[in-house]
């Protein structure tokens, strides 16, 4: 404490107990905040980055369910582990939980550890999920940093500037780690949660609802008057298009596609014979050159699709007269892909505009 000035001594002392009991009567039941196993935390923590808890939900369900330690989920094949996340998209993150696993089995015969500097040793942890998972799991106080903590520190303290800054980011760690360091004995992690939680319901970007804050007093920018300057907002990214036209090829119940290589963004998944091009027009007829053979008039399906800043149109055909003899042609032309029945497809991780083409 020495060094700190009156007021943010105060802070310190009035904040984390502020946020602690308002979290004991405003958190939203969610199913990983009923466990303190580090392993459901860790999964919840990967699953929830960059995407919204309601989406989660339903996934981390199947996840425990399935694989519910981490020697289930070291055992298991990747084209589960990525079936098991299909839809929920940024797939690295899986395939980054799947190799930790096999990491700690191998290393530490399936035990996962309990200091944060063990956790950071483990591939896809940082030190937000560290921090999350040793605060929330083993009550350590130790910080935890994400865009929601960020914009309640930034406004709580009346932090300006980019918060990508170096010396700015040094400031908001500094002020997560005081904070948490303060909080009531064996609540750091609530608190912690308490943090992500005001962000995500009342603290938001814009038009925060400040009337219902457990801290709204102590808010330098409320006091500023500039809550919805603050943090500074980024410029967002350019959307580009990407163009893809896809051929759907049906005998029965089977489907034919192709599984992307390792070395391919999403490897491992499956996905219809496609091709990219600067244009609709351009890709249907790519892919009618390299099918060597007359595509539908028209797509019978335009699937829409955003990845992060892609903006993405994928036009599926079919071939006009799907003969036999076209068939096999196609099936010389794409020797990586298989005849894949509806009840392989239930195993099988495809990509999800794909998966929407075939629906």
């Amino acid at each position: 404490m020495n060094g700190l000035t009156a007021t943010y001594k105060h802070f310190l002392k009035l904040t984390p107990k502020a946020l602690v009991n308002w979290f004991a009567q405003a958190a939203r039941d969610l199913p990983w905040r009923r466990t303190r196993d580090p392993y459901a935390i860790w999964v919840s923590e990967i699953m929830l980055q960059q995407t919204q808890v309601s989406t989660v939900i339903p996934y981390w369900e199947r996840w425990m369910k399935r694989l519910p330690d981490v020697r289930a989920l070291a055992a298991a094949e990747e084209q589960e582990v990525l079936k098991l996340w299909e839809g929920l998209g940024y797939y690295r993150r899986a395939r980054h939980l799947h190799l930790a696993a096999k990491k700690v089995v191998a290393e530490n015969n399936g035990r996962l550890p309990l200091a944060h500097e063990q956790w950071l040793e483990i591939p896809g942890i940082g030190r937000y999920t560290a921090g999350a998972i040793c605060s929330i799991a083993f009550q350590h106080p130790v910080p935890i940093l994400d865009g929601n903590v960020v914009r309640i520190l930034c406004r709580l303290l009346l932090i300006r500037g980019d918060t990508k800054d170096k010396a700015v980011l040094k400031r908001l760690w500094d002020a997560a780690q005081d904070l948490v360091s303060h909080a009531p004995d064996g609540q750091h992690g609530r608190f912690n949660e308490s943090m992500m939680e005001l962000g995500a319901t009342l603290c938001i970007p814009r038009q925060p609802l400040c009337l219902l804050c457990p801290v709204s007093e102590l808010c330098a920018a409320r006091k500023a008057g500039v809550v919805n300057q603050v943090p500074q907002i980024a410029a967002r990214a350019t959307i580009t298009p990407r163009y893809f036209a896809a051929l759907l090829l049906r005998d029965g119940d089977r489907t034919f596609l192709r599984q992307r290589a390792a070395n391919e963004v999403n490897g491992g998944f499956w996905e219809l014979p496609n091709i990219e091009a600067p244009s609709p027009e351009e890709a249907a007829q790519l892919l009618a050159k390299k099918s060597a053979t007359r595509l539908s008039e028209k797509p019978i399906k335009i699937i829409q699709h955003r990845i992060t800043r892609y903006s993405m149109t994928l036009s599926v055909y079919q071939p006009d007269s799907p003969t036999r003899k076209i068939i096999t042609r196609i099936e010389k032309i794409w020797p990586d892909a298989r005849w894949l029945s509806t009840e392989d497809l239930k195993h099988l991780p495809v990509a999800k505009a794909h998966l929407r083409a075939i629906g």
